[in-house]
């Protein structure tokens, strides 16, 4: 009785969402000519709660660089302006990209339905997605890949995270045998007993888990779920990491409005802007009012926010926990580390192959990113020394020997990596289980009280 129920108020609700969407379409406009050295975008449309994520995620699923951004959402209506700019800091100009912009955030687009059910998540059939997350460790990404080769699954796309000793990842696998998704229950029962044991480990007081469905799913947003989840903004105590090394965020309550005053001041990185509103969506903070200023070499973020119970920050301690979580989203994908990328023609295996030379030479991966075009493997490893010093030389030369030259490039030079003595206990991702045997402000803040 009461899933009929439940069932009915959706639909009940979707419909009203559809009658206020016709009567108050999204209308958005983009502009070359007023901003010098950016393309301006505003979106106007009816507000609800999430939209502010949607729209962020699509400019940022299209990689533009959110040079700023002013935010208005309050009372019924939802008025944001982005200035925006491709990665090679240059206006949008090119007729199919405006067109697509238009297409996704306009009259005909689906970015208003309803954000209840999970943004992000659509159908598909062509592969099988696998979420992970449990205590990281070195080797875990080697391990994972071995038991999906013995399997006869190939990894045709996948992200993986580490932050405060936790890995979390996304992994997209076909089945070798029909290049599509993995239609056989019991193999996909196998893949889940064999992929916890090797999550669990020899840690038995930290959960893991291994998700597998057929969607396709947002795989930036899952991830910050799934980390959130997993509690990894919990810092232990005396962990030794650097309080110069973390953004500045600060949370305050404005009595007079009845808000709270979110800021952040920190390193500016692309996708800054989505992990943050991201983390705050997934908190149940509705943003009211907001301010973005990006260009330099610093972000500058405030926010003026409430529950969506209507209620500002109603505590210290869960004025902590929204500074913790903040902090943590926007660590998580911090880039630590010699960033190597691979290009080779796809094969079952070749990430665990890749990895286990990684693993035997004592290199920590601290965030990957694998895809496949058209049958070759793009692959993005960042990678790191697992005693904390700077990579070395011979050790990445000799790793490049072993996989050719020519696959493996590294971006960027080793001498520029700064030695991080005391942080080898703490982020290891995948990797760093043998040494081989041949190498043993900007912007003013408002007054709020």
């Amino acid at each position: 009785m009461e899933a009929t129920m439940s069932y009915s108020q959706n639909i009940m609700d979707d419909e009203y969402e559809k009658f206020i969407r016709r009567m108050n379409p999204p209308r958005v406009v983009i502009d070359n000519e007023s901003c010098k050295n950016a393309t301006v975008i505003q979106v106007d449309s009816a507000n609800k709660h999430g939209i502010l994520l949607e729209v962020v995620q699509i400019l940022t699923d299209l990689n533009f660089i959110i040079t700023k951004a002013y935010i208005c959402s309050d009372g019924g209506w939802f008025m944001d302006v982005f200035n925006v700019t491709n990665q090679d800091g240059n206006k949008i100009t090119e007729e199919p990209i405006l067109e697509y912009i238009m297409k996704s955030l306009g009259p005909d687009s689906c970015f208003a339905s309803s954000m209840r059910r999970s943004v992000g998540v659509t159908t598909g059939m062509d592969h099988t997605s696998i979420e992970l997350i449990g205590s990281d460790r070195p080797g875990l990404l080697s391990e994972v890949s071995a038991v999906l080769t013995n399997l006869r699954c190939n990894v045709v796309n996948a992200e993986v995270w580490t932050h405060n000793t936790r890995a979390a990842a996304i992994m997209q696998v076909t089945d070798d045998e029909t290049g599509g998704a993995i239609a056989d229950a019991e193999k996909l029962s196998m893949i889940k007993k064999l992929l916890c044991n090797v999550l669990r480990g020899s840690n038995k007081s930290r959960d893991a888990k291994t998700l597998l469905s057929h969607g396709v799913t947002h795989t930036d947003r899952r991830l910050h779920q799934l980390m959130f989840a997993d509690r990894d903004y919990e810092r232990a105590t005396g962990d030794g990491s650097d309080d110069k090394e973390r953004p500045n965020v600060n949370v305050v309550n404005w009595q007079d409005k009845d808000y709270s005053v979110v800021t952040i001041r920190c390193k500016d990185r692309p996708k800054l802007l989505f992990d943050t509103i991201c983390t705050l969506t997934d908190m149940q903070y509705v943003v009211f009012h907001g301010n973005v200023d990006t260009e330099g070499p610093e972000a500058y973020q405030e926010y003026c926010i409430r529950h969506i119970d209507g209620s500002p920050v109603k505590s210290d301690a869960e004025r902590q926990r929204v500074i913790q979580c903040l902090e943590a989203a926007i660590e998580r994908r911090v880039s630590e580390g010699l960033k190597l990328e691979l290009c080779t023609t796809d094969r079952v295996g070749l990430l665990s192959n890749v990895t286990r030379i990684f693993r035997e030479n004592s290199l920590t991966v601290t965030r990957a990113e694998v895809s496949t075009r058209a049958g070759k493997a793009l692959n993005t490893f960042y990678v790191r020394d697992s005693s904390g010093y700077p990579v070395d030389t011979k050790i990445i030369e000799s790793v490049r020997q072993t996989i050719g030259q020519t696959i493996l490039r590294v971006k960027g030079s080793p001498e520029e990596l700064n030695p991080v003595q005391q942080e080898s206990p703490t982020r290891f991702l995948f990797g760093g289980l043998f040494k081989s045997r041949s190498f043993c402000n900007f912007g003013s803040v408002r007054s709020y009280s």
